[in-house]
């Protein structure tokens, strides 16, 4: 019989409390770190967009597109459509955020372009972590109302794509911030990657924590799957 008592929900609470302060410490560090550096011009005096195109054209890396989307720190690039999508700020703006960041995306582009594993391998799992995502929890808690162990094994089991996915996520942003900064530091000054180290240092955090955020959760859950079976 499954049985989540007071010290199950006390420990819930807890990773909840803790997932909580890892999501919104690495947030607020990157809106100080972005809020800073976009007060200090490029050296370059190019805008985000310019240095972007600047850098894949270095990297022999054609055929990207260039799009703005609203909001605050929205920058992605869609491998789907090869776009490359800023935020207004960082796709007109010349400062070191405005480039770092718009590098920072540009440093995606290359990766596709260059067939880089970790990019390969997060691509090839997403439609999975898509589907098991809508899921898991429908099957864990299925499984605990009508004492199905079969359900609970299976929904931890998908709940450990997501964390296979953050683990992966890791080295594609981080290379990506490495290619950044080593174009800043060839073709911008010693503020630019100053600045930029910082930022996507500050960026990168943010997916450390989503990742310890759900290697914790994936741990609770195999816990309590234990201790149910027991």
């Amino acid at each position: 019989m499954y049985y989540y008592g007071y010290g199950a929900n006390m420990s819930y609470i807890l990773l909840m409390l803790i997932t909580m302060a890892l999501g919104l410490g690495s947030q607020a560090y990157i809106r100080s770190a972005y809020a800073k550096w976009s007060q200090v011009p490029s050296s370059g005096g190019h805008s985000g967009v310019d240095m972007a195109r600047r850098m894949l054209e270095r990297d022999g890396v054609h055929g990207v597109s260039f799009g703005h989307v609203p909001g605050r720190l929205t920058d992605h690039y869609d491998p789907r459509t090869n776009t490359l999508n800023l935020s207004d700020d960082n796709y007109t703006g010349g400062s070191v955020a405005s480039v770092a960041v718009a590098c920072h995306e540009a440093g995606h582009a290359i990766q596709t372009a260059h067939g880089y594993l970790p990019v390969q391998i997060r691509t090839a799992i997403v439609p999975v972590v898509n589907l098991t995502q809508q899921f898991w929890g429908i099957l864990f808690f299925g499984g605990i109302m009508f004492n199905m162990m079969g359900l609970v094994r299976a929904a931890v089991m998908m709940f450990a794509f997501s964390v296979i996915f953050h683990l992966v996520t890791l080295p594609v942003e981080i290379d990506a911030s490495r290619r950044a900064v080593a174009y800043l530091n060839q073709y911008g000054s010693e503020v630019d990657q100053q600045g930029a180290k910082q930022v996507l240092t500050a960026a990168a955090l943010t997916y450390v924590a989503a990742a310890l955020s759900s290697i914790l959760q994936l741990l609770y859950l195999l816990s309590n799957t234990r201790r149910s079976r027991s």
